[in-house]
């Protein structure tokens, strides 16, 4: 559905986007994940046709975003970071103003507006100035005007920004119901917002992508040693020494609550020690109420390798 090759844009002497190359294939839900700057938006501006890169290609159900740009946008919705609308229109009059831009006949505008206004959940104030919403809802307003002509593909950029949470519950549900007929391409710097929404990831950091998969298999990928967590309740000396001196365990942290030994076991890549864990405790007459593998998050996996690839680039900076 969206084919990206070797895609790079420069700013003047910044380069936004570093010959970048990913692939989202049709009803996939996957989000673009960076920090501010990452050249998120840069890279969505281009596959919407609102601006063009210095070089790579880019296509959108199988057309160019270059050279078919009026074909590409019949395909995609777009709601942009800050939706333009005009507060002095009503919603119901904003929705035909933009059908009208879309070339709808009379009677398929009014089809499509009652359409989206329904999926977006508008009908309820579509006869309201917009000027009189809230965010959120001035958000809803958007979404559907991106929904009027049924595209095939939907980019939302930072879709949630602004909004409370329950606005962001809401508008994270919608964006599930409508990724079962579209395509679905959402921009966010918000770690929760892609783990909750998305089936895959694609992580952007200083204008190049860094990693892409689903936010399970980016966790497997953190590099540090796993960690477990056990409690037993014994003498803290002779515990912490016996566990630090099983095969695969590295660094063990101790500390007592409640008469419990708490530890924090460093345990090298690969190993799996919690069953020698429970046989040595078992061996030695000590309690045993808790033994845990420390789930890793993306946020881990996010802090890591953004902040590695910031070392990489001033590493090649200086040089």
């Amino acid at each position: 559905m969206i084919q990206v090759r070797n895609l790079s844009k420069w700013y003047g002497p910044v380069k936004a986007v570093d010959n970048i190359s990913f692939r989202i294939k049709e009803g996939e839900i996957v989000g673009f994940l960076g920090p501010n700057g990452a050249g998120k938006t840069t890279t969505l501006r281009i596959l919407t046709c609102f601006m063009p890169a210095n070089s790579g290609s880019a296509s959108v159900a199988g057309h160019d975003v270059f050279t078919q740009s009026m074909q590409v946008r019949e395909q995609i919705g777009y709601l942009p970071e800050s939706v333009p609308l005009y507060p002095e229109m009503r919603v119901r009059e904003y929705l035909n103003f933009r059908a009208k831009l879309r070339g709808l006949a009379a009677e398929a505008r009014q089809t499509s507006i009652k359409r989206a206004a329904a999926r977006c959940r508008v009908t309820d104030f579509i006869d309201r100035p917009i000027g009189h919403l809230s965010r959120g809802m001035r958000q809803r307003v958007g979404l559907a005007e991106a929904l009027l002509h049924d595209p095939k593909v939907l980019i939302l950029d930072e879709p949630t920004v602004g909004l409370d949470p329950t606005q962001i519950r809401e508008t994270r549900n919608l964006v599930k119901e409508l990724a079962k007929e579209h395509t679905v391409i959402l921009s966010s710097h918000i770690l929760p917002e892609v783990e909750a929404t998305c089936e895959r990831t694609i992580i952007i950091a200083g204008g190049r992508i860094v990693a892409s998969g689903s936010p399970s298999e980016l966790k497997e990928r953190i590099t540090q040693s796993s960690r477990l967590i056990a409690e037993i309740r014994g003498p803290a000396d002779a515990v912490k020494s016996s566990v630090g001196g099983l095969n695969g365990v590295g660094k063990v942290e101790s500390s007592l609550t409640d008469g419990w030994n708490r530890l924090l076991i460093d345990v090298q890549a690969g190993q799996d020690v919690r069953e020698d864990i429970f046989k040595l405790a078992s061996k030695q007459g000590w309690g045993l109420r808790e033994i845990r593998r420390e789930v890793a998050s993306l946020e881990d996996f996010f802090v890591q390798i953004t902040a590695q690839q910031h070392i990489d680039r001033e590493g090649q900076s200086s040089n």
